[in-house]
């Protein structure tokens, strides 16, 4: 799942490894644009490959990887602060 500011949508993504940048289309095309997004890639914590992080960073948004509850957590928080910030989110097993 992907939880915007304004909306949560289905995501496709059920291992770390499936992500792509064309996967993160709901992120990139959230109007207004997002700050962070925050990947909880699900028990564990999983690298961003440089690729997808160079395209985000491109389109001015800062990644933070980390597992899904800290990932959750963490969405809380920022959102709290009225912070523009997405979670793509892997269930953990």
């Amino acid at each position: 799942m992907i939880v915007l500011p304004e909306m949560t949508v289905p995501w496709d993504v059920s291992d770390p490894s499936d992500l792509g940048i064309g996967s993160l289309a709901p992120v990139l095309d959230c109007k207004p644009r997002v700050e962070i997004l925050l990947f909880g890639s699900g028990r564990d914590l999983r690298p961003i490959d440089e690729g997808i992080r160079a395209a985000l960073s491109d389109a001015g948004i800062a990644v933070e990887p980390m597992d899904t509850g800290a990932a959750c957590r963490t969405y809380s928080v920022l959102a709290a602060e009225d912070r523009r910030v997405a979670a793509a989110l892997i269930a953990a097993d």
